[in-house]
């Protein structure tokens, strides 16, 4: 390869630049490179938050961990050559808890049922993203309940991080309480601190930084053992294919789909928008260039997360990074992708990540998705209430869909007594309709 098509410049004619077109994008090779490297270390705490979170199901750690980064890569290689968007995916953070301690237990433990669900979640995605029913949905949703969703999400997450730690424990009086401070919940609050600043001065990958940073003190420590660093990747055989599809269609089956599909439809979409933007990659008139491509992309990698055993795999809004360092195209996709598959050699140190060290994370991430609520028009009680009850639903009643399903009704209802009945959309009715239906059968 010469020099001019390793660098990427516009016009170098190199196969890579003419498929990806990075140089007409105004970027390079090394760049692309370089911002993928930067997208990756953002998100790679997937590969230890993930198994971890799955685990708790019974499904095997080694199993989990490969089917992420199995996952994660094959996804945002199809995101990046199909669709050509510098945009990562991986198993989607929320969608993983709501997996697991809603949706397993649910179907009375059997997480393959519940891999079913997924699955399904993603053929009916892709269904959308192929017909005009997918901006009807999306239009119908009023913003405040996306956002209140959003930032309950991360409320979820928090008060699973905080549990994690030890910070947060149940109390039979007021349901919980503050935990004893104890060293994995000293390391845990200390390694948030040092997260948040870390992040405010816009260190690369300084989630994956704090993870690793307290797995270290804890094995330093005796707290935790460690097996080695890096080795041959574990058998995907525990988890490969193992979905129950005919058990999925069982009881609970349209409201646990309902929510893997409302959630992972609108995170993509306002990821796309989100890294869109920033990349400067709109037309004229702020629509988005190849949108069904990358939404098919995105459907397609729910269905192969569900066949290799895990929870809804989604775009990541941590691809701004990326972008930031000057990724235009999907060759940023591609690098990210390669760096996943050469994470499946990390499971030794993964399986030695413990809960504690994952905590700051999810708790981080909360803050992240909270900053959702300034989006809400506070003066309008008709958006507001309906938007607070949904953020404040999801964490108390430890269930997405119950607090997406109260939020709903209580938009319908605010709307239809204020005497504005037509500004309840269309998709929001018949979510409500259907929540109000399962409340009175349930």
């Amino acid at each position: 390869m010469s020099e001019q098509e390793a660098t990427g410049t516009a016009g170098s004619g190199g196969f890579l630049d003419r498929y990806f077109r990075y140089g007409l994008a105004g970027s390079s090779f090394r760049t692309e490179v370089l911002a993928g490297i930067t997208t990756y270390l953002t998100m790679a705490y997937i590969i230890f938050v993930n198994p971890a979170m799955l685990s708790t199901t019974g499904m095997d750690f080694g199993a989990a961990f490969v089917a992420t980064c199995l996952a994660a890569a094959f996804s945002t290689a199809i995101m990046g050559i199909y669709a050509n968007y510098p945009i990562a995916l991986a198993p989607g953070m929320g969608l993983n808890a709501y997996f697991a301690f809603v949706v397993v237990p649910q179907f009375g433990g059997d997480w393959r049922t519940a891999l079913g669900g997924v699955f399904f979640s993603g053929l009916l995605f892709l269904g959308l993203s192929l017909s005009p029913l997918r901006e009807w949905l999306i239009n119908s949703i009023p913003r405040s309940l996306k956002s209140a969703i959003a930032a309950g999400i991360g409320f979820f997450l928090a008060m699973i991080g905080l549990q994690n730690a030890g910070i947060v424990v149940a109390n039979k009086a007021t349901l919980v309480t503050l935990g004893a401070f104890t060293t994995p919940a000293l390391l845990s609050a200390g390694g948030f601190i040092v997260l948040a600043g870390l992040a405010a001065r816009k260190v690369p990958g300084a989630i994956i930084i704090t993870v690793i940073g307290i797995t270290v003190l804890a094995i330093v420590t005796g707290l935790q053992p460690i097996e080695g660093i890096a080795a041959m990747p574990p058998s995907l055989r525990p988890t490969f294919m193992q979905m129950d599809l005919r058990g999925a269609m069982e009881a609970g089956f349209v409201t646990i789909v309902l929510v893997f599909l409302l959630i992972d439809l609108l995170d993509t979409t306002g990821t796309l928008v989100s890294v869109a933007a920033r990349a400067g990659i709109q037309d004229e008139n702020g629509h988005l260039p190849r949108l069904r491509k990358a939404l098919t992309a995105d459907s397609i990698a729910t269905m192969i997360g569900a066949m290799l055993g895990t929870s809804t795999t989604t775009s990541y809004i941590e691809s701004t990074a990326g972008v930031d360092a000057g990724g235009r195209t999907g060759l940023t996709a591609v690098v990210v992708a390669l760096l996943f598959l050469l994470s499946l050699f990390l499971a030794p140190l993964a399986h030695a990540v413990p809960i504690y060290a994952t905590a700051p994370a999810l708790v981080f991430i909360a803050c992240l998705m909270a900053r959702g609520l300034a989006e809400i028009d506070w003066d309008d009680l008709t958006d507001a209430v309906p938007a607070v009850i949904t953020a404040l639903a999801i964490p108390l009643t430890f269930s997405i869909a119950s607090g997406i399903g109260l939020g709903f009704l209580s938009y319908v209802g605010c709307k239809i007594l204020a005497g504005r009945p037509k500004e309840a959309g269309g998709a929001v009715l018949v979510i409500a309709t259907a929540f109000a239906l399962k409340l009175a059968f349930a």
